[in-house]
């Protein structure tokens, strides 16, 4: 297990102490349930599995948490949590600072720098704020004691028991986000077994320590999603006449692009960039105090599988396009010549 969430938990118990709450009678009883199906289908020892869950608690700040998504926020507020100087400035500075692992995922996965890097920054300021919850504490939470989602969180603590049989970590151990996402990328349980690769070649998956395994599993999460090399994300767009009627319009929640260019043409969507009529496109509205609306196309609808919201998709494109322009900028900036050290003690008065 990487050191990073082990000394991270130190500091994460003080703030554990102050969420203790009654538990809900499905959370032990649940979790019996639970420890027998993994026995019998993945043979785990009773005893000591019993023993990790009987350490595991329930936390009511993470269900509370669940049912205030950031999500939830219309999109000039959620835009200004995320593209912003910080984390541009952030962003450009990763970029420089792996630019040679960055160019080798794009190679190896045609994913650009730019939308791995803005996955970073939105995920977690490029690994500042990896989470503050026990995986174990967030998944048992809101797989035994979160009825709507339940199943789901199952099937996640499942991986992430597996998981950390597979990768030796100690499930007790690891941090991670409210709902159980993990390390720089925050990838759930069963998107790490499925995904995460060893980019370094050390033989691990590290998400949290090793910056060549996070840019090189982002990659990969999105070439096995369906990215695009090469192509675009999204366009601003413009109504002809009002708002289309017969077109299906997506707000927060992601359509498949199912429409074509042409399609959206026709029906009095406008925007500059060229793009062929036969193109999978779909039209996006942005709700707020005046409502945007954009062209998304199949590389924006991968964004959202990375999370299933178009506000997140927007948000990542947007911070990846400031990122983009500002190292690009940076590029083109000539370097000041270094003065002789001859001329610059004469002009300093340093003598010999």
């Amino acid at each position: 297990m990487s050191p990073t969430p082990r000394l991270m938990l130190a500091g994460m118990l003080a703030f554990a102490a102050l969420d203790l709450s009654a538990e809900p009678a499905s959370y032990r009883s649940e979790a019996e349930t639970f420890v027998r199906d993994m026995v019998d289908r993945h043979a785990f020892d009773p005893a000591r599995l019993r023993d990790v869950l009987g350490r595991a608690r329930y936390r009511p700040s993470i269900v509370d948490a669940m049912d205030r998504p950031y999500e939830g926020r219309p999109w000039h507020s959620y835009r200004g949590l995320f593209v912003t100087p910080e984390r541009i400035k952030g962003g450009v500075a990763f970029w420089r600072d792996n630019a040679e692992l960055l160019a080798r995922a794009e190679a190896d996965y045609g994913v650009s720098p730019q939308i791995i890097v803005a996955i970073i920054g939105v995920e977690t300021r490029y690994g500042g704020n990896v989470g503050a919850h026990r995986v174990i504490d967030a998944l048992t939470t809101l797989g035994f004691a979160y009825p709507r989602r339940a199943e789901f969180f199952r099937g996640e603590l499942e991986a992430f028991l597996l998981l950390s049989r597979e990768e030796q970590m100690d499930p007790l151990e690891v941090v991670g986000s409210y709902a159980g996402a993990m390390g720089k990328p925050q990838f759930i349980s069963s998107s790490y077994r499925a995904y995460a690769v060893d980019f370094d070649g050390d033989g691990r998956r590290n998400l949290w320590g090793s910056n060549a395994d996070v840019i090189g599993s982002v990659a990969n999460y999105f070439n096995r999603h369906g990215w695009r090399p090469g192509e675009s994300v999204a366009f601003p767009a413009e109504l002809r006449a009002g708002i289309p009627t017969g077109l299906e319009i997506a707000e927060k929640t992601p359509v498949e692009p199912k429409s074509t260019a042409g399609e959206l043409r026709s029906a009095g969507v406008d925007w500059r960039e060229p793009l062929p009529p036969s193109a999978a496109a779909t039209l996006i509205r942005l709700g707020g105090a005046e409502d945007e609306y954009w062209v998304g196309l199949v590389n924006f609808y991968v964004i959202t599988r990375y999370n299933h919201s178009n506000l997140y998709a927007m948000a990542v494109h947007q911070l990846s396009e400031e990122i983009r322009s500002r190292y690009d900028e940076g590029l083109r900036r000539p370097v000041a010549r270094s003065r002789s050290p001859r001329l610059a003690d004469a002009k300093s008065g340093g003598g010999g």
